[in-house]
Formats: C-alpha cells, sequence, structure tokens
C-alpha cells in the first residue's frame, strides 16, 4: 500500500488551519488540512444564532484576502466568518479534506515510507499519511469544561454547555440559569432576556472594557500598543500566565456595544454568586455579586490607565480620555449563599464554564504533564512541529480573529526558512523579507 507524502500537514479546518495553509501557498508550498467536519465548524454549527464577532469586520481577514465587504466597522455574524472562509478555500485552492479526523499522530515516523517524512498521521478512516510539517490548528478551545457538580443536580433540570445552546425558542419553557460570566455567558444572558426569558446569571472572574476610549477601539489599543501589565491573559501551554481570564467582555449586537454585569442588572437579570456545589435543587453559591463586580470594575480601570500611558509614551495625538464614572456597590445586590431551582422555576441551567484544550492526537513528548503544548511562540519541541491558535505569553490576544493572519504567516515563514536552509538555497530567503 502507498503511504500518501505532503511536505505539510495541518490538523483543523478553521480559520487558523486554512490561513496557515494560504500563506504557505503564497510562498510556493503545498499544504493539506485535514478537518473532522465541515470547513469553518465551530462557526457554522457550535455557536449561538445571534452571536456576532466581537471584532470589526474588517479585522475578518485571511492572507491575501483582505475584507471586502461595505461595513468594515460592523459585526458579522458567526456564521458568516464560516461562509467566508469557504470563499477562501475555494479562491485559494487550499486542499482541504474535510470529514477527515486525525486519530493520532506519531513522531518520530517508524520506518518512513518516505525520507522526508517526521511525523505519520493515523486518520480515522484507518488510511495514514506522512508529513514533514505539522501544524496543530485544533485551536484552544476544543472541550467544553463542566464542573463536576454537574451530576448532583436534580435530572428533571436541563444542563447544556454553550457549545450547544442556538437561541431562546430550543430551551423549555421556564426560568434560565447561565453559569460564569465570560463573554458567552454574559452574551447568553443577554440573548435570553432580550428574548422575554427570565435570567438568572452566577458570575464569576471576568474581565470588561468599554467599545471605545479617546478615539480607537479598546481591542485596537490592545493590538497596536505594547501595555504594561498583565492585562489580558491565559493558560494555553507551559511557558504561559494562567492568571486571569481572556478579553474583555464585549457585545457586537446593534452595531458593538459595552456590556456588563451592570448592563445586565438594568434589564432584569437576577445576578447571584459563583457556583460552588449543588445537591438536587439547590445550587450552594458564594456570595460574591458585589466582590466580582468590584474585581470587574478595578480590572478595567487598570487597562484604560495603562492605555493612557501608552499613549503618552508614545506621543499619540488623540482625544481626551472621558470622565468615568467610579463603581457603585448600589446597583449590585449579594444574593446569598443558596439557589433554589424548583422556587424560583429554573427549568434550564446553561453552562458558561469554557473550553479545555484537546491535544491528545499528538505525540506525548511534544505535550507537558498536563496535556497541554510545550511550544514557544508557537513553535513545538519536536522539529516540525507547529501550533496556530494558542495563547502567547499569557496574552490571549492572539486567540481573537484578528490575529489569525499575522499567526498564520509566522507560521510560514518558519516552514520556508526550515526548507530553505535544509536545501541550502540562500537566494530562496529573499520572500521572507516581503
Amino acid at each position: 500500500m502507498v503511504t500518501e507524502f505532503v511536505e505539510t500537514a495541518v490538523v483543523g479546518g478553521g480559520q487558523q488551519g486554512c490561513s496557515v495553509a494560504g500563506s504557505l501557498a503564497r510562498l510556493g508550498y503545498r499544504a493539506v488540512v485535514f478537518e473532522r467536519g465541515e470547513i469553518g465548524h465551530a462557526w457554522a454549527k457550535e455557536r449561538w444564532e445571534s452571536l456576532r464577532v466581537n471584532t470589526p469586520n474588517r479585522t475578518v481577514t485571511f492572507p491575501g484576502m483582505p475584507y471586502d465587504g461595505d461595513d468594515p466597522e460592523g459585526y458579522m455574524p458567526a456564521r458568516e466568518v464560516a461562509s467566508r472562509l469557504r470563499r477562501y478555500v475555494a479562491e485559494t485552492g487550499v486542499d482541504v479534506r474535510e470529514h477527515t479526523a486525525v486519530r493520532s499522530v506519531e513522531a518520530p515516523a517508524g520506518s518512513p515510507a518516505h525520507p522526508d517524512a517526521r511525523f505519520r498521521l493515523h486518520l480515522e478512516n484507518g488510511s495514514g499519511v506522512e508529513a514533514r510539517n505539522l501544524v496543530a490548528a485544533l485551536g484552544g478551545y476544543s472541550a467544553p469544561r463542566l464542573p463536576e457538580l454537574t451530576a448532583r443536580i436534580d435530572p428533571s433540570v436541563t444542563q447544556l454547555h454553550t457549545r450547544y445552546y442556538r437561541d431562546p425558542r430550543s430551551l423549555p419553557p421556564g426560568a434560565v440559569l447561565v453559569v460564569g460570566s465570560g463573554n458567552s455567558g454574559q452574551q447568553i444572558a443577554e440573548d435570553l432576556r432580550d428574548a422575554g426569558r427570565q435570567v438568572y446569571l452566577s458570575v464569576g472572574r471576568h474581565k470588561t472594557s468599554p467599545r471605545r476610549y479617546r478615539g480607537a477601539q479598546v481591542l485596537d489599543w490592545l493590538q497596536l500598543l505594547p501595555l504594561e501589565g498583565n492585562l489580558e491573559s491565559a493558560s494555553g501551554g507551559r511557558g504561559d500566565s494562567p492568571v486571569l481570564p481572556g478579553v474583555s467582555v464585549l457585545s457586537g449586537k446593534a452595531g458593538g456595544r459595552d456590556l456588563s454585569l451592570g448592563v445586565l442588572a438594568r434589564k432584569g437579570v437576577t445576578l447571584v454568586g459563583s457556583v460552588r456545589d449543588a445537591r438536587g435543587g439547590v445550587l450552594h453559591l458564594e456570595d460574591n455579586v458585589r466582590a466580582i463586580a468590584r474585581d470587574a470594575a478595578r480590572a478595567e480601570s487598570e487597562l484604560l490607565r495603562a492605555i493612557d500611558t501608552a499613549i503618552e509614551r508614545n506621543g499619540l495625538v488623540v482625544p481626551d480620555p472621558a470622565p468615568q464614572p467610579p463603581f457603585d456597590p448600589a446597583q449590585f445586590t449579594d444574593h446569598g449563599d443558596t439557589l433554589d431551582l424548583t422556587a424560583h422555576h429554573i427549568t434550564t441551567i446553561v453552562w458558561a464554564t469554557g473550553f479545555v484544550p484537546d491535544y491528545r492526537i499528538l505525540p506525548p513528548t511534544a505535550l507537558d504533564g498536563s496535556g497541554l503544548p510545550v511550544h514557544r511562540a508557537g513553535t513545538g519541541t519536536l522539529p516540525g512541529l507547529y501550533y496556530a491558535g494558542l495563547p502567547e505569553g499569557g496574552s490571549v490576544m492572539p486567540l481573537l480573529i484578528a490575529s489569525t493572519r499575522a499567526q498564520a504567516e509566522r507560521v510560514a515563514r518558519s516552514i520556508h526558512l526550515d526548507n530553505t536552509l535544509r536545501h541550502r538555497s540562500p537566494a530562496a530567503l529573499g520572500p521572507l523579507w516581503n
């Protein structure tokens, strides 16, 4: 049986994986992308109906394909991202093999059929593929994270993770508890409340910021200015800072707007403390609504001060900062240390508790003791192994779609450098300067 050889195998057909393949094509290399579902599967199949991308449309770009719509400052629906990605693949001719899951990766490849092979991919369909380079574009959020206490909740209560939430009509009648106040939790709580549902939100640590500040989007400042302090952080493997949760909570709805616990409380969402345990129909809470809101306000103030400092350091001419209202604890009420689901007619719990990386298909030598990638700026510990879509240096900014192109181009340039040096073709290094 002839074993197929590809120079670069990319695992994952989302925006990161397809962008790496597209960047390589622009440098004259062929890559094959292996996708377990469809191109842009997560955007098309695993997001709720009302979700809009949190960054402006002008940031939804792929290598060689800038945003070409008529609303650069708007916020496109998640499913439009998937359709644009499919168009990118069709126009660039990137080889994406849909419904082709990778079961495991072997490295080094034992007795390779091709002398340049460093990896052997074992596919779910039973076939094998050898590759010199492997790009793991699995994304940092592969498997839903659910707390162990879900098993102790009365089975009459419907429970689902945000991955499986679609719209308010899909849930049983009754009140809904959303657990987690990051972007997904707050956006889904707002989605439900805007549809007229009675909503409870169990708070957790998160960050907020105004959508716009001093003449630009806050996310633009985070991308363009080096800010002092650990302001937007997450864990993505050894060497990263597992401190505060991801990017600030914002909404892409209605042209982009701020979103916070205060906004939700004014809409009628009932805020309750963090869930710590469960016994049947009663949840045990940490009585911490005001403390969580105060911490979010403090983190927002630190972020804005860091932006002010960077603006001054760079001598930028921008509007003066608008006065920021001080934190008002009176707008928040601590709920208590229990929540009786039956008494409050709560029939559904939506767990907005995030995702955990799942890199078990990779060789154990590529991972640390927790199963996370060991990498430096997206380059793995095994020769020829690269990652796309991981946090870097404690920052989650590279996870935003706005950073997809830059990450992909960097991976492609690393592969190009390896290839040209291997063939001792210094003249071929020229494209790296372009």
